[in-house]
């Protein structure tokens, strides 16, 4: 079973850890284990049900009320409210119950019907992606069980695949080049997905190498297929030393092409990098971006 710091509920769940620890005290709302030095430790079953109560506090209803009803009262509220609900937030705290439950057929049926009701580009864009940016500091951290990373990730790569397989391909004479790539220690692979659809979306052609590409076929590669631009995500496996040599070697190796950059691990880079590096700042950044050089 996974266990959470208090960080990690608030994170998740967005109520603060000073909300957390006066609801404890004041309601019994939770209450957590304790390591030898009295540091708290959540179970899934109290991020669940905190994920539960923040939904149903933000749509109104007192924490004093709330406290007074066992589990199975709060699921079916949050299943009332669901519904009808567009409220991305909603459901993106729905998605993680889902898999903290390891619940494919609840996750596959929010993902469904918030794409009956916004599109997949938007479902994409408002819900899947920032989904996975809240968990990611999870599985930075090791604070999620593997089975569920493993079980969230296959679902939504599934997802991801058939959307990117139902673009037409790109037809219109040189079309701009896109390789997309994860360095040799990297592996979450859904960033990268998620940016090769909206590439494809917009009429832009993608070369996709996928997971632990070495260095040396970068080179290979580009003397095989003409590419403007690389994109590349961190997640994992790199620290923020190595990151900012390999950012610096990428770019002194290929000066005359684009290399956009982004992920979890970009956040803490500073100082100034050589001009043909754009870091990404979000999904938003990226479509505006590729708006300007179709």
């Amino acid at each position: 079973m996974a266990s959470y710091s208090i960080k990690d509920l608030e994170e998740l769940s967005g109520i603060k850890a000073h909300t957390i620890r006066i609801w404890e005290k004041r309601y019994g709302i939770v209450v957590p284990a304790r390591t030898d030095t009295n540091i708290r430790l959540y179970s899934d079953n109290d991020l669940k049900k905190l994920l539960n109560i923040s939904i149903l506090n933000r749509y109104g209803l007192k924490i004093s009320h709330l406290a007074r009803m066992d589990e199975e009262e709060l699921k079916d509220k949050v299943i009332h409210i669901s519904r009808e609900s567009t409220d991305t937030g909603l459901q993106i705290e729905n998605l993680i119950i889902s898999m903290l439950e390891l619940d494919e057929w609840k996750f596959d049926k929010i993902l469904n019907d918030t794409i009956i009701k916004l599109g997949f580009e938007d479902t994409l864009v408002r819900l899947m992606h920032p989904f996975f940016e809240k968990i990611g500091l999870l599985w930075q951290t090791g604070s999620i069980n593997p089975a569920q990373e493993h079980f969230v990730s296959n679902l939504l790569r599934q997802k991801l695949i058939v959307a990117i397989d139902g673009q037409a391909p790109v037809q219109r004479d040189n079309p701009v080049n896109f390789i997309l790539f994860l360095h040799e220690s990297e592996f979450h692979e859904l960033g990268l997905l998620f940016y090769s659809y909206l590439l494809k979306k917009n009429g832009i052609k993608v070369i996709y190498l996928g997971q632990a590409v070495p260095f040396d076929d970068l080179e290979k590669i580009t003397k095989i297929q003409k590419a403007e631009y690389f994109l590349t995500s961190f997640t994992t496996g790199i620290t923020e030393g190595n990151l900012v040599k390999y950012l610096q070697n990428l770019s002194s190796s290929f000066p005359n092409h684009r290399i956009l950059y982004t992920g979890l691990q970009t956040a803490k880079i500073n100082g100034s990098l050589p001009q043909n590096l754009v870091k990404i700042e979000s999904v938003t950044h990226f479509r505006q971006y590729i708006g300007s050089i179709r």
